[in-house]
């Protein structure tokens, strides 16, 4: 089956490369061109392709404008591409805010050079994105100032609680044959929560992994936790170094807790949570009863830096029976190790359903392993880990 494509940049001289790139993988099909977003939102809804890549610098009506108007009229999924640098990290994360599903550095040089690995990725990319059907966009949330921690045995006031603030999910759930995504979802979807309410258990830290709409995964579940969360987190996120600083600052203006990009040498503390820096691998290290971070340089044998079962790993052996991994959104199969030592140790899996995943990749490997406890929708992962972390 081919996919179509639609590209959408400014600049005539990517539209020819990038068209050239796809239409040379004899599985992806240029259905048309646009200049500015606003031809871009109209051949959207004229074409209906499969995928739109989209820049978000462009005269008339910028990138992310039109992914708002194109997930308003028609959800179509979007690949953003963008610049590697802070601006174009926050540009970005805009931008997947408003229903892009992923995105891809726009580097000019490595596409004029037209190198096979630039291709395999690019072409890898459109495919997955097109096994993807985003959903109609909600208001996006506005930045709310950090409220304190309530003392011991105070009640948050209705008002503030983060639940009832409105987030963007921008999800999308993938297109399967209704007898396949039932045998699917019963083969990897089995464990469900209990009946009733779980009494809360303390774990020394909460793991969080995730790739392909993970940022707008994350930032609905921490948005749910109160500043007095009882445990550390850690996060990994797929992502490129220049973007890790702006995702941990985006998402500690948004949340109760606290959370940055995590250093060499810091320590876990309830109520932060630590973002791996990308382009690098975070450890942690159990140094008499303290979680500690290492930071160590990325291994290029890896494919992800950050990896998920490299820091997973290391709570295996840090933290034995004392720490909660939760897998999300993600392509691929990164986590699955970690979550397989982090259970061999007596720890406890979650991760992500089907129908809430943007890509079903990383956490159905964990969850056709056998190694997941729960298996939770999106929206309630957050309120789950309230009610279950004492």
């Amino acid at each position: 089956m081919t996919v179509s494509v639609l590209v959408v940049d400014d600049s005539g001289f990517f539209r020819k490369r990038l068209t050239e790139i796809l239409t040379a993988s004899g599985q992806i099909k240029v259905v048309g061109v646009a200049t500015n977003g606003r031809e871009g939102v109209e051949l959207a809804e004229k074409l209906r392709p499969d995928v739109i890549t989209m820049d978000y610098e462009m005269p008339v009506m910028d990138g992310i404008s039109a992914v708002r108007e194109i997930m308003k009229k028609h959800p179509i999924p979007v690949l953003m591409f963008s610049s590697l640098t802070y601006e174009g990290a926050r540009v970005t994360l805009d931008a997947l805010e408003a229903g892009a599903v992923d995105f891809l550095p726009k580097n000019f040089e490595e596409i004029a050079r037209d190198t096979s690995q630039l291709q395999k990725i690019l072409i890898e990319r459109i495919l997955d994105v097109a096994g993807s059907k985003p959903r109609h966009s909600s208001p996006m949330p506005a930045p709310a100032p950090r409220t304190a921690a309530p003392a011991a045995g105070a009640q948050r006031p209705t008002a503030a609680r983060p639940l009832e603030r409105p987030t963007r999910p921008a999800l999308v759930e993938r297109r399967e044959a209704p007898e396949r995504r039932s045998e699917l979802t019963k083969e990897t979807e089995a464990p469900r929560r209990p009946t009733g309410k779980t009494a809360a258990k303390r774990y020394s830290v909460v793991a969080i992994g995730t790739s392909t709409g993970g940022p707008v995964a994350l930032q609905k579940v921490l948005i749910a936790l109160p500043a007095s969360f009882p445990a550390p987190l850690v996060l990994v996120q797929h992502m490129p170094a220049s973007f890790t600083p702006a995702f941990a600052e985006r998402l500690n203006k948004l949340c109760n807790i606290e959370v940055r990009q995590a250093e060499d040498g810091d320590i876990l503390k309830p109520g932060l949570a630590l973002l791996a820096p990308g382009g690098k691998q975070m450890m942690v290290e159990n140094r008499g009863g303290q979680g500690r971070i290492r930071i160590l340089p990325g291994d290029e044998r890896l494919n992800y830096k950050p990896c998920a079962d490299v820091t997973f790993g290391s709570l295996a052996r840090s933290f034995p029976g004392k720490t909660l991994g939760v897998i999300l959104t993600g392509m691929g199969a990164d986590g699955k190790e970690g979550c397989r030592m982090m259970k061999e140790s007596g720890s406890v899996i979650w991760s992500q359903d089907e129908k809430t995943s943007v890509i079903y990749g990383m956490p159905m490997a964990v969850a056709k392993a056998g190694l997941t406890d729960e298996v939770l929708p999106l929206e309630e992962i957050g309120p789950r880990l309230v009610e279950g972390v004492s």
